[in-house]
């Protein structure tokens, strides 16, 4: 939209002309009246064409006061602008959401959307979405149902858990444990364990949120659980363990298991929670990852309450998921918090065909791509970094020089957050252009390709790309 105008006379310096221009701007009421004469925008709605012919003034207005353009055109000439700036902008316009190539290497990235989910879980999400479901409906007994109970047995029968309930994402499951549970009273935490993870979010601030007081125990790097002890009070609710997530501290540390911090729980009858993030349901160590304790371990060492994310290790969509003794779990359910963070139609149900993988004795290993993606091995990287290469190169032409490296990948998403794989790469470089205009290029491809700059050149690495078929995209002109 902030293409420079196509009339063929010479501009007029910034200053009196610009000014006159910018008070000749025509109204949007002005500019709407003429769109709806256009043929080619009569078909659009009211309110969609007044956003556009907004947005085209504002950039016709931008390159008006910066001196750029035609600085002669009349009243009307600048009308018949702004609406050839909004048919311009209908022709590209596009959705916000986006599919984008995720060839950074990071099987979990945040920022790009996290898990990618299973087949199943996106057909349960279209059936879903088309049709009316038994959301709260009990079809047995003919009445009102509970969202939870579509995916609280499967819940149950993975991790060992007497009941379960589902928000979100796991800091709503946080913060909903931790009002239902300790509102007004004190909660112990490690001080190691005051995390903060993306987006600011720390386990200090939802703690206040949630109404329940922060008690420190320990040191950063060194926590007994005689500070645990010591720290227990009149006023004590709640005993709290935080998997670190996305830091870790080495060196001279010690920290309380959660069977011995169990274990002191039960002594001053107050319950253990643990918030443990990633998630994991299955041994990741069986294909040579490192090991992220398992939910059901975690229920099976004495845990009341365990909160994980939907949308990490497990590989399904975004929620947060509580399990653990069912009287814990009932107070989380009467909570009226619970309805303001509850999941919909759409996530319970990719949440249950994703459930339904683990339960039913699938290959996970080979139905989940988040899983998928972090078994594949150096080779098979390679493999596949020829074909991409060669396909890279006939749609950059001369002038680029690719190869495949070695390189290392992350899991993401706070996940085995200093784990990293040995991955291959595409690595691309040129004499004239460098790797910030490289990313930016293949950034503006349809569909964009996300990549990442390392060691001072543009790679595309290769875990996350499953086929390189996905690299043929279609890019702009340098």
């Amino acid at each position: 939209m902030a293409e420079r105008s196509k009339s063929k006379k010479p501009d007029v310096p910034a200053g009196d002309g610009s000014a006159r221009v910018l008070r000749m701007l025509p109204s949007v009421d002005e500019c709407l009246r003429a769109a709806h004469r256009d043929p080619a925008l009569a078909g659009f709605g009211h309110a969609y064409l007044k956003l556009v012919i907004r947005q085209a003034q504002a950039t016709l207005r931008e390159l008006i006061a910066s001196g750029r353009g035609d600085l002669t055109r009349t009243r009307e000439q600048l009308v018949a602008e702004v609406v050839r700036m909004a048919r311009g902008a209908i022709a590209a316009d596009q959705p916000a959401l986006r599919p984008v190539v995720n060839a950074t290497g990071v099987v979990l990235h945040t920022n790009l959307g996290r898990a990618i989910m299973a087949e199943s879980a996106i057909a349960a999400m279209v059936l879903a979405a088309r049709s009316p479901v038994n959301l709260e409906y009990d079809l047995d007994r003919g009445g009102r149902g509970d969202r939870d109970a579509i995916v609280e047995e499967e819940l149950c029968a993975l991790t060992g858990a007497e009941a379960a309930t589902v928000v979100n994402n796991n800091a709503a499951a946080v913060l909903l444990a931790l009002n239902s549970i300790a509102d007004g009273r004190e909660v112990i935490v490690s001080r190691g364990e005051l995390v903060e993870i993306g987006g600011s979010f720390r386990i200090p601030d939802v703690m206040a949120r949630s109404g329940a007081r922060l008690r420190e125990a320990g040191t950063t790097n060194r926590t007994h659980l005689s500070d645990y002890a010591g720290a227990i009070g009149p006023d004590t609710a709640m005993l709290l363990k935080v998997h670190p997530s996305n830091y870790r501290i080495v060196g001279f540390t010690a920290a309380v298991e959660l069977s011995e911090l169990v274990e002191l729980g039960r002594a001053h009858n107050l319950p253990v929670m643990e918030d443990l993030g990633a998630g994991a349901l299955t041994d990741l160590s069986v294909h040579g990852l490192p090991r992220e304790p398992l939910v059901a371990e975690r229920i099976a060492a004495g845990a009341g309450l365990v909160t994980f994310s939907g949308d990490k290790l497990l590989g399904g969509p975004q929620a947060g998921i509580i399990v653990g003794r069912r009287a814990l779990v009932a107070r989380l359910k009467a909570n009226p918090l619970k309805r303001a963070l509850r999941c919909d139609k759409l996530t319970l149900a990719a949440l249950e065909a994703t459930l339904r993988l683990y339960l039913r004795g699938a290959d996970i290993w080979s139905d989940l791509p988040t899983l998928r993606m972090l078994r594949r091995t150096p080779g098979e990287l390679a493999a596949i970094g020829e074909r991409a290469r060669e396909i890279l190169a006939e749609r950059l032409g001369p002038g680029y020089r690719l190869e495949v490296v070695a390189s290392t990948s992350e899991i993401g998403s706070g996940a085995l957050p200093v784990e990293q794989q040995e991955s291959r790469a595409v690595r691309i470089t040129h004499p004239e252009r460098g790797p910030d205009r490289i990313a930016a290029l293949f950034r503006n491809a349809r569909p964009p390709v996300i990549g990442r700059i390392t060691e001072g050149a543009f790679q595309l690495d290769l875990r996350t790309i499953e086929d390189p078929a996905m690299l043929a995209v279609a890019l702009p002109e340098p």
